[in-house]
């Protein structure tokens, strides 16, 4: 469980549309509206056999930052009360992104896993070019993103344009570091999930290699092959055993989820 919001947030593609940097920084969100909101069960499996350990959930509203529109995106993770003695997680992201290009303002994190806690506070200067810290300022690239803005800018993407084995990179900022990452687009095909059977797109993000998550690509994820690119199943090894998450509830998404063959 430990850093799954930051990782599970692979959730969704993080990813860079084209080699042009004009391009990465222009795009118009068409995938998500203010209101919507996503919540997902967090399985943990040992031996193969799967248990209910969190849930995870994910909300965008429609608010200003000094003035400015932004979406609010705010993500929690939270164990399920049973295993809290196990290993106890009450993580809380925040993002405000700017709502004509998609780029971060801010980032808030919050997290309390296992005893470990955090909390990150970044403001984006993007007239500078810098992320301003608690711990200083940063240099960071023009459009770099954080783990949270990441998973809702790559909802845009157009996947149709790529073929299976593509690797599309992006760069996103965290703990005071700038990451260089990539998905690698797989293909489409018909995923089984605890909600229902659904048309998906699938990929493997790279990931940084953490306490629990291993590094390269070793999660897979399938989102909605319909213009919400909403994410439905990921699964992941971890350090013991494995996780298995899967889309379970939904409200005011945009578009209707014509991805969904049949209900469970």
């Amino acid at each position: 469980m430990k850093k799954f919001i930051t990782l599970c947030l692979g959730i969704m593609a993080w990813v860079r549309l084209s080699a042009d940097d004009d391009d990465f920084c222009g795009i118009r969100n068409t995938a998500f509206q203010n209101g919507e909101f996503i919540s997902f069960n967090i399985f943990y499996a040992v031996a193969g056999i799967y248990v209910n350990a969190g849930t995870a959930s994910f909300n965008c509203n429609l608010e200003k930052l000094n003035n400015r529109p932004v979406f609010h995106i705010t993500g929690t993770g939270t164990s399920n009360s049973k295993y809290d003695w196990i290993f106890k997680v009450r993580d809380k992201y925040e993002s405000f992104i700017d709502t004509n290009t998609l780029q971060p303002l801010k980032f808030i994190r919050n997290v309390d896993e296992g005893g470990y806690k955090k909390h990150e506070n970044v403001t984006f200067n993007k007239q500078a070019n810098t992320a301003v810290t608690t711990d200083g300022v940063f240099k960071v690239p023009a459009c770099i993103q954080d783990v949270l803005s990441a998973v809702y800018y790559a909802r845009n993407i157009n996947f149709d344009k790529y073929k299976a084995g593509d690797r599309i990179p992006f760069q996103m900022f965290l703990d005071n570091e700038v990451y260089s990452l990539y998905i690698r687009y797989l293909g489409k095909e018909t995923i089984k999930t605890k909600y229902g059977k659904f048309r998906a797109i699938k990929f493997k993000p790279l990931l940084v290699k953490g306490t629990i998550f291993e590094g390269g690509e070793k999660m897979n994820v399938w989102v909605t092959d319909d213009p919400n690119h909403i994410p439905v199943r990921i699964e992941s090894p971890i350090a013991v055993g494995s996780i298995k998450v899967d889309m379970m509830q939904y409200r005011n998404i945009r578009y209707p989820l014509t991805s969904l063959q049949s209900w469970n």
